[in-house]
This record gives C-alpha cells, structure tokens and sequence, in this order.
C-alpha cells in the first residue's frame, strides 16, 4: 500500500515537493531499480537485439545527428553535463518531449564495460540514458559486459558432477 502511494506522489509535478527528501528517497530507488532491471536485460540478451523502446530507431538517429562524436563507452559527468553540453542534451530531449517519462531521472553506467556500482553510476534524464545505451548496444559497447555476466549453461557433465 505504501508503495503504490509513492508512486502516485512520483506521478505529480516537482514544483509541489521542494526538497522533499522522502521524495528523492523514492526517486533514488526507483532509479536503482531501473538500472537493475536493465542489468539484467543486458546480461540476458545479446545487446545487438536488444530494443529498449518502440522508438530505439528514431532515438539513434537523432542521437547520432546531433552529437555525431560522442565517444559513449566511457563517459563522465564532465562530458555530460558542462553548460555546453547540458543545452544541447536539452535541446535533444524536447524532441522526444512527447516520450513517457523522457525527462525522469535515471542512473547510467559510466563505462560500458562495467557493471553498476557506486564508482561507475551517472545520473541522467532518461531520453539521455536510452540514447547513450541504444548507441553502446548498436555499436558493441555492451558486448563485453554481456559476455562476462551471462549466467553459464547447465551441461550434462556438470549435472552429472553435481550429483
């Protein structure tokens, strides 16, 4: 019951909380959970085949038109987030302002090749996280993490060993 009360508080407008910290307490754990969540897909399906919206198509393209450099396998909060490029991660987000939750908070790996932790988290609006991991999955970045956090398969022999 009281979870499904935080999500209705996270579903009105910012300006109504201040700095609530009860709210940024169920921000950060609905951030977390996400990351675990995509963790998880990551480490379950071949990032190439992975399609993280009905847009990832759409997305992409418009991510690679308009920061047609941007080196995403590893990045920092100083890549992301200086004047420069905060205004055109903005100007980049209103064109998917139609998007569900485009612009809620959402925690991304630093460096593509690592799993979540404290060191390799950035917290960033959604769209921004879709963009940079459709990119990573397209472009092979997150192959290295998917290989090296699949679960292993059950042989025979080891059946037979386990017994």
């Amino acid at each position: 019951m009281e979870l499904l009360h935080g999500a209705s508080l996270l579903s009105r407008p910012a300006d109504e909380f201040g700095n609530d910290s009860l709210v940024e307490e169920m921000w950060a754990a609905k951030a977390l959970e996400h990351a675990e969540v995509h963790f998880n897909l990551l480490t379950s399906v071949p990032p190439t085949q992975l399609r993280l919206t009905p847009y990832d198509d759409q997305i992409y393209a418009t991510f690679r038109q308009d920061f047609p450099d941007l080196q995403v396998a590893r990045l920092s909060d100083e890549t992301l987030k200086s004047a420069a490029e905060k205004l055109k991660w903005r100007q980049f987000a209103e064109k998917f302002n139609k998007m569900e939750d485009y612009s809620y908070g959402t925690l991304m790996r630093a460096d593509a090749s690592k799993e979540f932790s404290p060191d390799n988290s950035i917290f960033v609006f959604r769209v921004q996280f879709l963009a940079i991991e459709i990119a990573r999955n397209r472009e092979g970045h997150n192959d290295k993490v998917h290989n090296s956090h699949r679960p292993t398969k059950k042989t025979q022999s080891n059946e037979e060993t386990a017994q």
